[in-house]
């Protein structure tokens, strides 16, 4: 059984974080004039939200792109979907909807939503890929200068949503996960996260014009180094913040002064080009923290976490952000905020804030 949803967006998000990507896509869609609704299963790692009719999803769209939203990992235009799909010919069910739809596509991905009952479809995705692309071949459906992106996403064996992406507005990794390998000389595994924080908050150029070879950088609650890697690995200068150990090759390194303080009190001699901060703490506490250094301008660029709690989560990632931009504008200045629950965060999410 097919259906149309041309009014529908579809998030991927972190599983048990459907709650507050709805109250995220709710949020944008009240600005865009409401009306709209989600639909989400706890667990399922899937956001299905839809707006009032296509011109209330089109500003919908327009209004919460991906890269400026904290709790979605992808966002997806939903062409249809289907439910009792014929084992042996799933892609003959759903090909009809892609050819009801007048684009052409520069790539399609077939994938599945970060559940634990998802992950089980991984080599049913690979092997529709596969027949996906070759069907769309056949019909002359693929144009590599397209902007758009076929998606389907199985969300069961016999399930599943048709969508597009705008490639420019959309995450560039299936899922909207990037798989980063762990640097096996890094002292922690947390060194994914400032790594994967880099790639999805910055672009390739603002990563070449603001993490230059011989920057300096503070690193807040550094022990024992898994933050303070990724910097040194770019040739920045770090002072490690932190009462405990830092990993010896990376004090070998030249490019690291460990300081033994609290991370909360310690202020630098001079203003820093970066701030990077993974302190367990309540996130209002970071907040204000963070907004202090960047109002003072004792840095130009800070990453920090925040870990937030069991409950109200997306009220207390609100309340962060206006502690920020609330101080920064008693200080005469305005603060870019972007934000994103990453795949190799947990119970948080991670900042990046600069002064503009």
């Amino acid at each position: 059984m097919s259906a149309s949803y041309s009014s529908s967006l579809l998030a991927y998000c972190r599983p048990g974080f459907e709650g507050e990507c709805a109250q995220e896509l709710a949020a944008a869609d009240a600005q865009g004039g409401g009306g709209g609704y989600a639909r989400a299963e706890r667990g399922s790692g899937l956001v299905e939200f839809v707006a009032a009719d296509a011109e209330a999803r089109r500003r919908l769209a327009v209004g919460a792109r991906w890269r400026e939203l904290v709790f979605a990992r992808q966002l997806l235009q939903v062409l249809g979907g289907a439910r009792d799909l014929p084992p042996r010919d799933r892609l003959g069910a759903l090909l009809p909807i892609v050819e009801n739809d007048p684009r052409r596509w520069c790539d399609a991905w077939v994938e599945a939503p970060d559940s634990d009952a998802a992950r089980e479809l991984a080599a049913l995705c690979r092997g529709l890929n596969a027949a996906l692309i070759a069907a769309l071949k056949q019909r002359r459906l693929i144009d590599r200068g397209s902007r758009w992106r076929l998606h389907l996403c199985l969300t069961a064996g016999d399930a599943a949503f048709v969508a597009a992406a705008d490639v420019a507005e959309a995450a560039p990794w299936p899922g909207g996960i990037p798989r980063l390998k762990f640097p096996r000389a890094a002292p922690s595994r947390s060194t994914l996260k400032l790594e994967e924080a880099l790639l999805v908050l910055l672009d390739e150029g603002e990563r070449e014009r603001w993490l230059k070879a011989g920057m300096r950088a503070v690193d807040l609650g550094a022990s024992p180094g898994g933050w303070t890697w990724q910097l040194v690995n770019r040739s920045l200068h770090v002072t490690a913040v932190d009462n405990g150990p830092m990993d010896a090759a990376l004090l070998a390194s030249g490019l690291v002064d460990h300081l033994r303080a609290d991370g909360f009190r310690y202020r630098p001699a001079r203003p820093v080009d970066w701030m990077v901060c993974d302190m367990v703490e309540q996130p209002g506490r970071v907040a204000a923290r963070m907004a202090q250094w960047l109002a003072q301008g004792w840095c130009r660029y800070a990453i920090f976490n925040l870990k937030l709690p069991m409950k109200k989560r997306y009220d207390e990632v609100q309340a962060c952000f206006a502690t920020v931009r609330t101080a920064l504008h008693e200080a005469g200045k305005r603060v870019e905020l972007r934000a994103k629950q990453l795949y190799h965060d947990r119970e948080e999410i991670t900042v990046f804030a600069r002064v503009v």
